[in-house]
C-alpha cells in the first residue's frame, strides 16, 4: 500500500514537471512575440502622437507598458500623452515609475516637479528640482521652477497667517498668486472659497469650489458645500444637482441625504406652484407658495420669491385690494423688481387708482427701459388716467373694473330708475337727470359689449371720436351725447317706455 502511494506521488511530480516545462516554453514564445509587438505599439504611438490623435496613441502606449513593465521610456512616453490629454493625475504615477526604474532620469524628475508644483506639493517639487540641478547644474528651467517653489512656500505661509487672523480680504489677495502658481491644488481653492463665503461673495466661492470636485477624489464635502451655496442663492435646481453628485459617491452620506430631502421638497413645491400659475389656478398656486415659505423660512430669497408670486396671483385673479397689500409688502423686500411693480400697477388699475398705477409703471421703466411689457403698461395706465379725468364708465355705474355683465346690468337698472327724468319736476333737475341718464346708458352700452369694453379697458373711449382718432361712433364730440346719435329726450311730443335690461 505504501509503495502504491509513492508511485502516485511520483506520477504527480512528473506531471507537474512536464507542465512547468510546457508553460516555460509557451512563456518564452509569448515574450519573444511581444517584443516585436511592443516595438510596433511604440512606433504607432509615436506616429499617432505626432498626428495629434492622442486617445489612439494612448491605447498603443498602454499595450506597450503591459508588454514590458520595466522600460522606463515607455512609462515616460505614456506620461507625456496623459499630460497632453490634461490628465496630470494619471501622468504622475508613470513619471514616478520611470524614476524608480532609472533614478538619474532628469527629464522625468523635471516633469514630475512641474506637476507637483501645480498641485501645490511644494516640498516634493523642491526635491525633484534640486535633484535635477544636482545632476545638471546648468538646467535653467529647474532653477527657475525652484525659485517659484520657494515663492509658493512663502505665500502659502502668509495666506494661512492672514486667514488665522480673519483677514479674509488679505487672504484672497495672497491666494490669487498662490492659485496662479498651483492651479491644481484643491486646498488653495477651498481656502479662497472659504474667504469668499465670509466676505459674502458666494458666487466667487462657487467658482473656486467647482474645480475641486475633480481635483480631489471623493470630494463629497465640496459637492455638499456647492449645493448649499446654490440653495442660499435660490438656485434650487443647481443645488439638487450638486447634492445628487454627493450621493452618487456615497448614498449613505447622512449630511448629503438630509440636505437632499430638504431641497427636493422645496423644489417640488415651487415647481408645482409655477405649474398652477401656468394653468391659471391662482388660488392653488398661492397655497403652494405659502407652504414653500413654511418649508424654508430661513433663506430670504425663497420668502421674497414666494411673496412676489403671491402678489402676481392676486393681481391676476383680480383681487385688487389684497393684491395691492401683498405687492406692497413684496416691493419692500425687493424694491427694484419690475414684475412686482407691474402687478401692483395692474391691481391699482383694477382699483381705479390710475395715478398710482402710472407711478408704478414709471418706476419699473426706470429699472428696465427696454421692457416692452412695461412700456405698453405705462401707456395704457396713462390713457386710463386721462380717460378717468373725462368719463369713467365704471365710476358712472359704481362698479369695479372686474365686474361681470350681470353686476353691470344690475347697477345700470338701479341708477336708470333713480335718474330717470320723469322722476324730477323742475327744469333744472330734469336737465341734470337727462345728463346723468345719458352717462348711465352710455356706460351700460360700452361695458356690456365685449369689444367696446375691451377698447375702454385699453384706455380708449369707443364713444369718443377724439379717442377713436377721427373714427368710430359717438355723440358728435359731446361727451354727454346719447350713444349712436339717438336721444330719447329730443324735441317732439313723444313718450317713451324704457326697459331696464
Amino acid at each position: 500500500m505504501e509503495a502504491g502511494r509513492r508511485r502516485g506521488l511520483s506520477g504527480i511530480v512528473s506531471s507537474l514537471s512536464l507542465l512547468c516545462v510546457i508553460l516555460d516554453l509557451q512563456l518564452d514564445g509569448l515574450l519573444g512575440a511581444s517584443h516585436a509587438e511592443i516595438e510596433q505599439h511604440l512606433e504607432m504611438g509615436r506616429k499617432l502622437l505626432a498626428a495629434g490623435q492622442l486617445a489612439e496613441a494612448l491605447s498603443h502606449y498602454h499595450s506597450a507598458v503591459e508588454g514590458d513593465s520595466k522600460n522606463y521610456l515607455t512609462y515616460y512616453k505614456r506620461a507625456a500623452v496623459f499630460l497632453a490629454l490634461g490628465k496630470s493625475k494619471s501622468a504622475l504615477p508613470d513619471l514616478t515609475r520611470a524614476i524608480q526604474l532609472k533614478p538619474d532620469f532628469l527629464a522625468a524628475r523635471l516633469q514630475r516637479g512641474n506637476i507637483l508644483l501645480k498641485q501645490g506639493s511644494a516640498q516634493e517639487a523642491r526635491e525633484d528640482f534640486e535633484a535635477v540641478l544636482l545632476g545638471n547644474p546648468g538646467n535653467e528651467e529647474a532653477r527657475s521652477q525652484l525659485a517659484l517653489t520657494g515663492e509658493l512656500e512663502r505665500l502659502s505661509e502668509d495666506a494661512q497667517a492672514a486667514y488665522r487672523q480673519r483677514d479674509y480680504q488679505g487672504t484672497v489677495t495672497v491666494m490669487e498668486r498662490v492659485i496662479e502658481l498651483s492651479p491644481w491644488d484643491p486646498d488653495a481653492r477651498e481656502l479662497r472659497a472659504a474667504c469668499f463665503i465670509e466676505l459674502g461673495e458666494p458666487r466667487k466661492a462657487i467658482q473656486d469650489l467647482n474645480p475641486t470636485t475633480k481635483l480631489r477624489n471623493d470630494n463629497r464635502a465640496a459637492f455638499l458645500q456647492l449645493s448649499r451655496l446654490h440653495y442660499s442663492l435660490g438656485e434650487h435646481p443647481d443645488s439638487l444637482s450638486q447634492v445628487r453628485e454627493c450621493l452618487k459617491l456615497d448614498q449613505d452620506d447622512q449630511e448629503c441625504f438630509s440636505h437632499y430631502k430638504q431641497v427636493k421638497k422645496l423644489s417640488k413645491q415651487l415647481e408645482s406652484a409655477e405649474h398652477s400659475i401656468s394653468e391659471q389656478r391662482y388660488e392653488d398656486a398661492i397655497e403652494k407658495y405659502e407652504a414653500a415659505m413654511k418649508t424654508e423660512p430661513n433663506v430670504p430669497f425663497y420668502t421674497t420669491r414666494a411673496k412676489e408670486r403671491i402678489c402676481h396671483c392676486l393681481s391676476r385673479s383680480k383681487r385688487a385690494r389684497e393684491a395691492i397689500e401683498s405687492c406692497s409688502e413684496a416691493h419692500q423686500r425687493d424694491p427694484r423688481n419690475i414684475f412686482i411693480l407691474r402687478d401692483r400697477a395692474e391691481a391699482l388699475i383694477l382699483n381705479q387708482e390710475y395715478e398710482k398705477a402710472v407711478e408704478d409703471y414709471q418706476e419699473a421703466r426706470e429699472f428696465d427701459a427696454e421692457n416692452q411689457e412695461i412700456r405698453e403698461g405705462l401707456e395704457r395706465a396713462q390713457k386710463l388716467l386721462k380717460q378717468s379725468q373725462k368719463r369713467d364708465y365704471y365710476k358712472i355705474l359704481g362698479v369695479h373694473r372686474n365686474a361681470n355683465k350681470q353686476e353691470i346690468t344690475k347697477a345700470y337698472r338701479k341708477l336708470a330708475q333713480q335718474w330717470h327724468p320723469d322722476n324730477f319736476q323742475s327744469e333744472g333737475q330734469k336737465k341734470e337727470a337727462e345728463k346723468r341718464f345719458i352717462d348711465i346708458a352710455s356706460a351700460k352700452e360700452v361695458l356690456t359689449d365685449p369689444e367696446m369694453r375691451q377698447k375702454f379697458d385699453a384706455g380708449e373711449d369707443p364713444l369718443d371720436p377724439e379717442s377713436q382718432q377721427g373714427g368710430g361712433g359717438g355723440g358728435g364730440g359731446n361727451p354727454n351725447s346719447w350713444p349712436f346719435e339717438f336721444n330719447p329726450f329730443g324735441s317732439g311730443n313723444f313718450h317713451f317706455k324704457f326697459n331696464y335690461n
